[in-house]
Formats: C-alpha cells, structure tokens, sequence
C-alpha cells in the first residue's frame, strides 16, 4: 500500500475506515458485509446507504437518504455528479475542521478545504454565527462554485449555502448532513429545496441525527466511486441532459440565523 497523495490502490476502499494493516482491512471487508446482508448493492446511491448505515452502526438509517437535483428523480444522479467533481480534481470545502478531518486523502487530487476560520469580522459585525460567516466569506472567493460542499455539523452554514446558491452559486454537489435538535432539520430541508429548484446534486437526510462522520463517509464514497472509474470497474452514464445547475431567473435571500 503507498500513501502518496494521488495513489489508487485496492485497500483505498477501506482507508476511511482505519484500514492501514491485513488484519484490520480484513475486519473492514468483513463489517462491510455484514451491512450489505441488509442493505441493496444495486445502484450507486446504494453504496452511500451502505457507508451510512456502517457510519451510523443503524441499518435503519439506508431509508433516511435523500438524493435530490435530478427532475427525472434519478437518485443516481447526486452520485455521478460527485464522483465527476472527484476526478475533476475540485476543492472539497467542509464546515468545519472534523469533517474535513474524516474525509480520506487517498484515491484522489482534490483540495481539501474548510471554511470555519474565514469570515471573523462577518461574524463579528453581524452577529451571526461563525459557520454561517465562513461560508458566505468563502462564496465571495468563489470558492464554492464547482466544488464539493460538504456540511457535517453546522445548520446555519448549510442555510448560508442555500442563500448562496439561490444567489447564483453552483456547487458540483452538495453533501449535508447537519446534525442537532436547533434547526437541523430545516437547514437540511432548506439545502433539499434549493437543490431541487436550480438544479443542484445533493445527499442529505432527514430527522435530527446526521453529523460530521456521516458526511465525510459519505464523501469518501464518492471518492471511491470516482477510483473506481478512474480504474475501469465501472463507468458513468451521461447526464439525461443539460438542466444539472440550473442558473436562478431571479436570486432572493433569507436571513440567517
């Protein structure tokens, strides 16, 4: 096995997991199986219901993803846009420093990029939460058009991103699995709106539970799906045609929180 960044190896499937030794990719391969004696290993959205279930240790959880920005419902589709984004090499933003931690730096050439640390003065000026001030600094950079936005923890950066994007911005894909009793649900069905109204591949899920390791299980998923293309196990149907990241007719803001 090689560490370098870049290097796609067959254990990459299991790196996100602790994988590094024999023994301990064979305890990977082995709990991976034991999840899909449950869960379908049929499409591709299939493969992330299968890393969050293994993430969230509740084989329930395979019912609680939502894949949304396809008209034609295609739950696919989220997953063919992300690992595009992958091997296109573009920037991983996270929230915060715990899922960008989590998300693998094997298996592909992808920044990684959090945004919690920008937008101090925003914060301080307004009032409104550091997140939510490091995710309209960073759209402001453009940081987030083309990119891969993953939201882990933080609803009021998951509600900051839908104002970007009903302002024009356009992710490549959305993964947002904000977690907690304030607003977590209604950020994640904020981010469903706007994903559905222009356009825009996102994973979310529904109810309070969620979190930083989920996203970044998710995430690595789509990491790994890029490598296996990338390797010739599988190849990516086209896109039904060109309505993905539809443009806004006309931008409307909501206030943070």
């Amino acid at each position: 096995m090689t560490d370098g960044k870049g290097d796609h190896s067959v254990e990459e499937a299991y790196a996100d997991l602790g994988a590094t030794t024999q023994n301990a990719m064979d305890i990977a391969e082995t709990s991976m199986d034991i999840v899909r004696q449950f869960v379908p290993d049929e499409t591709l959205a299939d493969r992330l219901r299968q890393k969050s279930v293994h993430s969230m240790g509740d084989i329930e959880f395979q019912h609680l993803l939502e894949f949304t920005g396809d008209e034609h419902g295609d739950e696919d589709a989220p997953v063919r846009a992300g690992a595009r984004a992958v091997l296109d090499e573009a920037t991983i933003v996270t929230d915060i420093t715990m899922a960008k931690a989590g998300i693998t730096g094997r298996g592909h050439d992808c920044e990684k990029r959090k945004a919690i640390g920008n937008g101090a003065e925003l914060a301080a000026e307004t009032g409104m939460t550091r997140t939510a001030a490091s995710v309209l600094e960073l759209d402001k950079q453009g940081v987030y058009d083309g990119s891969i936005a993953v939201v882990g923890n933080a609803p009021t950066a998951a509600f900051a991103l839908a104002d970007c994007i009903e302002n024009g911005t356009r992710p490549a894909v959305i993964v947002a699995t904000p977690v907690g009793f304030v607003k977590a649900e209604e950020s994640r069905d904020r981010i469903r709106a706007v994903s559905e109204t222009y356009g825009v591949p996102a994973v979310t899920n529904v109810g309070r539970r969620g979190g930083s390791g989920l996203a970044a299980a998710l995430t690595n998923e789509l990491i790994h799906v890029a490598s296996d293309v990338r390797n010739g196990e599988l190849e990516l149907a086209l896109d039904r045609d060109g309505t993905r990241n539809r443009k806004p007719t006309s931008a409307t803001t909501e206030t943070n929180e």
